[in-house]
């Protein structure tokens, strides 16, 4: 099986897991979100499905959105100033550069901010559990 395959079967799971059908819609969504290098937002996501599958609705989009994000395989970003984007959970942790002008999102990790996070959480008498770091940031000219 192939990465590829192995995230659509996990996507697949918490679907039957959360009691709906898979459906080809469905099937469809799972691949566009597989595929997607960027954090697209639910009207972008029902755009590329519908060039897979046209029957798609935006409803059957947000409802599989939820059930996935519950499910805990796909994340919901909310960066500001835009609508909510999404990512399958399947990547390694990672933190966020928002672009103000493009509205693009980078990934990057840093072993340097990992770190000096733990060490200001040990400080104050707490260990990390999970966070979420956003950059909004303006690219030099």
């Amino acid at each position: 099986m192939t990465l590829a395959d192995d995230k659509i079967a996990k996507l697949t799971a918490a679907l039957r897991n959360a009691g709906v059908r898979v459906t080809r819609q469905r099937i469809a969504l799972l691949s566009v979100l597989r595929d997607a290098k960027d954090h697209p937002d639910a009207e972008e996501l029902l755009k590329r499905t519908k060039l897979i599958e046209p029957a798609v609705s935006l409803a059957t989009v947000y409802r599989t959105l939820s059930l996935l994000e519950a499910a805990g395989v796909v994340h919901r970003h909310s960066f500001e100033g835009g609508s909510a984007r999404f990512e399958t959970a399947t990547k390694k942790h990672h933190d966020h550069i928002v672009d103000l002008d493009s509205g693009e999102v980078i990934e990057f990790n840093s072993d340097k901010i990992e770190q000096l996070q733990n060490e200001i959480a040990a400080q104050l008498g707490f260990d990390v559990i999970h966070h979420r770091m956003e950059l909004y940031c303006r690219k030099r000219r």
